[in-house]
């Protein structure tokens, strides 16, 4: 397909739903940020942070840097995504995906929402090793018990594609939050003595623990996930792209076409940068 503008993408934006008014409800995202700041690790994603956030500082680093509603009498109904600020970030990425082409950076993907975002990263970890990057993974097989909440059992890590992701018992993929996998491919690539990646394309505690680590990270958030945008606000991630992060794979194409020829990365393309 060609690549949209950023006009052009903003309106695909907009009419899906991705950004602007989201499906993510408002009452959802303030217990989200009141549960970060009494310091709820299942919230964090594998982030510390420099000092105690307050509920109120967290909703208004939300408004401020993913465009959520920043009047705290709105406690219901619709809340937003600013599209201009969705679309910053992605240029933010690209121009970083463009670095690491430049560089043959080693690079990693991994994903706590592998039915709708893992298309996306495969396609950018394509490009970028056709541009001469070399995708590092880590500590496949690690395993953990996820104990609360409705989705309890056994996660483990595996890397489909190239992409980080956990499976359940089942070896079906499963949405995930926690940063425990991350941090094993991390160890992992450690205790080998094989070098960290350089960039890292990530979401949810897979992004936080790289994050954490002092990695390069993009990360990927909605507006109920305040901690990736808490973390680049203190300097441990390189920039967060807010978007609903629900949608089907096709609804993010342009998105990705969008990166890719910022990036130069796209198919029949010139150089990256």
């Amino acid at each position: 397909m060609t690549p949209p503008s950023r006009s052009e993408l903003i309106a695909h934006l907009v009419r899906t739903g991705i950004a602007g008014h989201v499906n993510t409800p408002r009452q959802g995202n303030l217990r989200h940020y009141r549960r970060l700041a009494e310091g709820d690790p299942y919230h964090r994603f594998g982030l510390s942070f420099d000092r105690d956030w307050t509920y109120s500082e967290v909703l208004a680093l939300m408004a401020k840097r993913c465009g959520v509603v920043a009047d705290p009498e709105h406690t219901s109904g619709v809340d937003t995504i600013d599209p201009d600020r969705t679309v910053d970030a992605l240029e933010a990425l690209a121009d970083r995906m463009a670095r690491a082409a430049r560089g043959a950076e080693r690079i990693m993907f991994a994903t706590g929402h592998p039915i709708n975002l893992h298309a996306t990263y495969r396609a950018w970890k394509e490009a970028l090793v056709r541009a001469g990057c070399t995708v590092v993974t880590g500590g496949a097989g690690y395993a953990y018990e996820v104990e609360a909440g409705s989705a309890q059992g056994r996660r483990t890590l595996v890397w489909d594609e190239g992409i980080g992701l956990v499976t359940d018992a089942a070896g079906g993929p499963r949405h995930s939050h926690h940063p425990f996998a991350m941090e094993a491919a991390l160890e992992d690539l450690e205790r080998r003595g094989e070098p960290w990646p350089q960039l890292v394309i990530a979401d949810h505690g897979f992004a936080g623990a790289a994050g954490e680590a002092g990695l390069s990270v993009v990360g990927f958030a909605d507006c109920n996930d305040p901690a990736l945008f808490l973390g680049e606000d203190e300097g441990k991630l390189h920039a967060t792209v807010p978007l609903d992060d629900g949608y089907s794979t096709e609804d993010y194409r342009p998105l990705s076409e969008y990166v890719l020829d910022r990036a130069g990365l796209a198919p029949g393309g010139g150089d990256a940068g």
